[in-house]
């Protein structure tokens, strides 16, 4: 690792070299089973042919154009996003950071707009990620995240549970929005459910309040429906989308309906390199195959030959691993060892995952991962466990 990075990660000292579908190649030829995606991300997998010729075709034509020009890449992606989903209007941006900001921006412009500058703030949830700048630091409200930054910015108020009671009891003369992710990530694999994000919707109606939904990391046919929302019957008014939009290419958004993008005017936000011509066409050809109803069929059929895969584990291995999370290929393993333990041994099995809060793994593999392959993550995992297991006997 050189010196002269910033040493802001923990990294594991893995090299990889390429990338081929579900699989990572290190600079020394091993293979790994990608089962991370670079958290959530590349949901096609690693040099999909298909992102390699939008990417290519593009790069002969235009990299970049100032957004004071009309983009028609832009325009076609965010005519198709919002064909696709509740949105009237779409603001491209780099990373989900930023399109959680764009959200929170937009929020507080909707009730600056009509007169209302004093309703400011949101409501967000124990356990939530919303990104890593100032705004979503403060948003995600997680004390060692925020710790050595100075003063949190202020307007937001942090909710212990999904509990509409305490929701309730936190609304008052200031408060514009409710913002939540549907199934949280970074928290622990945790899906929130279609009751509690009902109420949130009828509460958001009772109050005048805006629902803001962060699609971050569950967007993007991750769950089996394009978004996670889909799956629960609720319509937001403003949401974010980043990560498996551009298939592994920087890029976020988000959007919003007219009603709640009124304050949001020329001059009110902006971004140098969002919705450039090359993460514009990534996104198109990303969307145009994740958004197909036989692919979020198939991407149904094989979350489940995983968790009933999953489930046979748990029968097998209950003093490693005791619950199953989330919904399509967003799962989570809830661990009784250390999480970071069974990270390592699905490593050493040449399988990669994600560990994230409430002492859970992440599996997240690309969408299109073949059953052949989740069964070899099946296997892996078997084996991890079965080690882990047999250290337990040999420690006591």
């Amino acid at each position: 690792m050189s010196k002269h990075v910033m040493p802001t990660y923990r990294r594991t000292d893995l090299r990889f070299d390429r990338g081929e579908g579900s699989w990572l190649v290190t600079e020394n030829n091993e293979r790994y089973l990608d089962f991370g995606s670079g958290i959530a991300v590349t949901t096609l997998g690693h040099n999909h042919p298909a992102l390699i010729d939008a990417l290519e075709k593009q790069a002969h034509k235009l990299w970049h154009v100032s957004n004071i020009y009309n983009i028609p890449a832009q325009e076609k992606l965010a005519d198709t996003l919002c064909a696709q989903s509740f949105a009237d209007h779409v603001f491209f941006c780099n990373s989900g950071t930023e399109a959680i900001e764009g959200v929170i921006k937009t929020i507080r412009k909707y009730f600056a707009h009509h007169g209302q500058p004093q309703r400011h703030k949101i409501l967000t949830f124990k356990g939530a990620f919303h990104g890593r700048t100032l705004g979503a630091l403060a948003a995600t409200g997680n004390a060692a995240y925020l710790d050595g930054f100075g003063p949190s910015l202020p307007g937001f108020v942090q909710i212990e549970a999904f509990d509409i009671e305490l929701v309730k009891a936190a609304i008052d003369a200031e408060t514009a929005a409710i913002l939540i992710e549907p199934i949280q990530g970074e928290g622990g694999v945790r899906s929130v459910g279609g009751a509690f994000l009902q109420q949130l919707r009828a509460l958001a109606d009772a109050h005048d309040l805006l629902l803001a939904f962060d699609e971050v990391q569950c967007g993007i046919a991750r769950t089996g429906a394009l978004f996670a929302h889909h799956l629960f019957d609720v319509v937001p008014d403003v949401m974010a989308i980043a990560k498996g939009l551009g298939g592994g290419f920087p890029v976020g958004a988000f959007l919003a309906t007219a009603k709640a993008s009124a304050g949001m005017v020329a001059g009110t936000h902006g971004s140098t390199y969002g919705g450039n011509p090359l993460a514009m066409s990534v996104s198109q050809a990303v969307i145009d195959i994740v958004g197909t109803p036989a692919f979020l069929e198939d991407v149904c059929q094989k979350a489940l030959h995983f968790k009933q895969g999953l489930s046979r584990i748990l029968d097998s291995y209950p003093q490693i691993v005791d619950g199953l999370r989330g919904e399509g290929l967003m799962l989570g393993l809830h661990c009784v060892v250390e999480n970071t333990k069974i990270v390592e041994a699905l490593r050493d099995e040449y399988l990669l995952s994600v560990g994230a809060g409430e002492n859970t793994i992440r599996l997240v593999p690309p969408l299109n991962v073949t059953k052949n392959e989740i069964d070899i993550a099946l296997g892996a995992l078997e084996r991890a466990c079965h080690k882990l297991a047999e250290a337990q006997k040999t420690a006591d």
